[in-house]
């Protein structure tokens, strides 16, 4: 199927026949309670541009336009979920598609763009989605009540069929022509949670991604097969910041399949008609690399740097008390140092994009996880006004933050390779598993420093730096994020921490390294769950404080939620203590992000050859209301699973500037017979839904660390803690 397919049209997108389509106007910065506002009808002089979330189709299915990127995490199914609910349809009839990029119509109302991130796909949508729901259900109810010439209130609506007690029954197809021509309800009723019966309810749905991508027939990028197209791979500088001096593609060209052969800067591009001759004529290009501004430090050369510079005054990122003064006198004082390395997001599909370019328009198809900036670059770039440009995201395989760039590399060197060989050529950009792995974009290294003192059986005092790069610094972003100086993502999680320290002092350095970093699956809190929750343990320990009820009578009443999951993992797993026994012991973590509060327990081993044996993991998540506990107790174990193979082995190392890890073969994940067994109870909660993608993540690292010091290994102050050394 071509991008010109007409069945992709605009206009095809919204409209059928006889069909109830429910738009809203949402203007920039609007809020999650926003209502609904014009309806956008077929037929006559309606306009069809596709700015709706919910489409009523005469066979009465209903099809929701879901304006985040589904890449696994489950908003078709969740954002569905929501609209199913107030519409009282039968979850048979649901149906789920990629909204197009408009950011007018479906910004993210947490970040004010069209994009999907920190966990915010149903927590700012909550509102948004039931409403679309409610009034299309409104309206389909008010049809029917003048068709039947009886009124509303005493038409029911269960299991998407519609029916009075007269006995007349009908379908939400056979209203839906009728129902179009009414006037949308501006802000229609919501259930109350007493009404539900999918929110909320395990095995009341089932994900609407999954058979499609069972069967083989869903479509992602490297799917595209175009008439005419060109397959791109990059040959970029081994060094992070090299550009292209020269280059010889003789040899390349010699190859069988390739086009030409273009330097786009930064980069040499191969354009091929096929994979295979992309990647062997990439191998035979000549390129001499211009590395004098590139980035030549490896990793033990920056941990010492940061080493230095942890030891230093940093800007202070939340301090309350003189934690300083304390310190000072203290008898003792507890210090720990935490190093953490490079880490790559390497989800299972690499970059790649499509798109093709007449001179006049351009239309692109890709993962896009941020639509609103990657359209403005690709528009900025081929020199077009935004509205010749159309975007439309596909299905991707995975992200944990890949897709989400501050740069919009991926769209600019779509944009930049289609430009570079001319109009009507349309062209797929792919990255190989070896480009992703070793071009950058990282979790950040990171390291921290800890000193503090205990006295009375109490925490006396606390005082953290760390060091470690920016993601906004020195960005067109830094103006919106950086306060004072500070970039949040740095500290998140470790200049306010919820155990009740009286002297309290965090600080930050934010060095300026040549290696591109983005943000990494739960952001901030990859890092500092671990150093702060390993930290906090290490001092219960020295005051003689059970790990459990210590880090409890830290959070008094002041944290009820963080509290609640820390007691309701302790009875999930019958804590009595961190062990040993058997050869076995216990760790827990708590930690907060997104919103959304995770406790979690790990009983580990050591093996015969001096590696951690993670048995069994209980977790407790507080993330308000449960919209799918099936799909949140899912991304609570993929993440338990993430993090915990990263905590255990995974690190991008550089030597000399170039990273060392080229595939999966030394860039280590969890194997299938490595993952422990997990328990997750969710804790019933009348809270708005916080995110679910991310929190699973940073506790389980700092859980096997707790449990490997209660073993008497103490806990790995430099991850991964397999290899860990530098």
């Amino acid at each position: 199927m071509t991008a010109h397919d007409p069945k992709l049209s605009r206009r095809s997108l919204l409209a059928g026949a006889g069909a109830l389509v429910i738009g809203f106007h949402l203007p920039r910065g609007a809020k999650a309670q926003s209502g609904a506002g014009a309806a956008y009808r077929p037929g006559g002089n309606a306009t069809f541009a596709p700015n709706a979330f919910i489409r009523v189709a005469p066979d009465s299915t209903v099809t929701v336009l879901i304006k985040h990127i589904e890449m696994g995490q489950g908003p078709f199914t969740g954002l569905a979920t929501l609209a199913a609910e107030e519409m009282d349809a039968a979850w048979s009839q649901m149906r789920a598609e990629h909204a197009p990029a408009d950011v007018k119509l479906y910004a993210n109302l947490a970040l004010g763009v069209q994009g999907t991130g920190g966990s915010t796909a149903i927590a700012n949508s909550w509102e948004q989605m039931r409403k679309a729901g409610a009034a299309a259900r409104a309206m389909l109810v008010q049809a029917a009540a003048d068709s039947w010439k009886v009124p509303a209130a005493e038409i029911k609506v269960e299991e998407g069929v519609i029916s009075h007690a007269s006995g007349r029954k009908g379908s939400f197809g056979e209203f839906a022509e009728a129902a179009s021509k009414l006037t949308v309800p501006e802000n229609p009723p919501l259930k109350p949670a007493s009404a539900y019966k999918l929110i909320g309810k395990d095995g009341a749905t089932k994900r609407l991604d999954s058979p499609d991508k069972s069967c083989g027939k869903a479509q992602f990028t490297i799917d595209i097969h175009a008439p005419n197209m060109l397959t791109v791979v990059v040959a970029r500088s081994p060094r992070f910041g090299g550009k292209v001096a020269s280059f010889d593609a003789a040899e390349a060209l010699k190859v069988k399949g390739v086009v030409d052969v273009k330097s786009i800067g930064y980069g040499v591009a191969v354009y091929a008609n096929g994979m295979w001759p992309a990647l062997k004529g990439r191998e035979a290009l000549k390129v001499t690399w211009d590395d004098s501004a590139a980035e030549k430090r490896g990793s033990p050369e920056l941990i010492a740097e940061y080493r230095k510079l942890v030891r230093q005054p940093g800007t202070v990122a939340g301090s309350h008390g003189d934690a300083e003064a304390v310190l000072a006198k203290a008898d003792k004082v507890i210090e720990a140092e935490f190093v953490f390395p490079y880490l790559a997001h390497a989800p299972m599909e690499p970059l790649d994009g499509y798109i093709e370019w007449d001179g006049q328009t351009a239309h692109a198809r890709f993962g896009s996880q941020f639509q609103t900036t990657e359209h403005q670059t690709i528009a900025t770039i081929l020199g077009l006004p935004p509205e010749k440009v159309t975007l439309q995201t596909m299905f991707a395989g995975g992200s944990f933050g890949r897709r989400a760039q501050v740069s919009q590399h991926l769209a600019a060197e779509l944009a930049t390779v289609a430009k570079t060989i001319g109009p009507n050529r349309p062209v797929k950009v792919v990255w190989t598993r070896e480009d992703d792995l070793t071009g950058g974009y990282y979790r950040p290294l990171f390291v921290h420093r800890f000193r503090g003192a205990v006295k009375d059986g109490k925490i006396a005092a606390w005082s953290s730096t760390l060091v470690g790069q920016s993601f906004f610094l020195g960005t067109p972003f830094e103006a919106m994020v950086v306060k004072n100086g500070i970039d949040a993502t740095s500290v998140e999680g470790a200049n306010e921490i919820f155990y009740e320290v009286a002297d309290f002092r965090c600080e930050v350095h934010n060095p300026k390294v040549g290696v591109p970093t983005l943000w990494w699956r739960s952001v901030g809190h990859t890092h500092t769950g671990y150093a702060v929750e390993c930290f906090v343990d290490e001092l219960l320990q020295a005051a003689g404080q059970d790990a459990v009820q210590g880090r409890l009578a830290l959070m008094g009443d002041k944290h009820p939620r963080a509290a609640g999951v820390l007691k309701a993992v302790a009875d999930l797993a019958g804590w009595k203590g961190p062990g040993p026994v058997d050869g076995r012991a216990r760790g827990v973590a708590v930690v907060e992000s997104f919103g959304s509060f995770v406790a979690q327990i790990a009983e580990v081993s050591m093996g015969p050859e001096g590696e951690p044996k993670v048995h069994k993991v209980w977790c407790a998540v507080d993330c308000g209301v449960a919209v799918n506990p099936d799909i949140i107790r899912a991304q609570v174990e993929g993440g338990i699973g993430f993090g915990l193979g990263h905590a255990l082995y995974g690190q991008i190392t550089l030597d000399g500037g170039r990273p060392v890890q080229t595939n999966f073969h030394e860039y280590r994940s969890l194997r299938i017979h490595e993952m422990p067994e997990v328990e997750v109870t969710i804790i019933a909660s009348t809270e708005k839904p916080s995110g679910v993608g991310e929190p699973g993540v940073p506790p389980i690292g700092p859980a096997v660390a707790n449990a490997l010091a209660a073993l008497g290994h103490g806990r790995p102050r430099q991850l991964p803690m397999q290899g860990g050394s530098v």
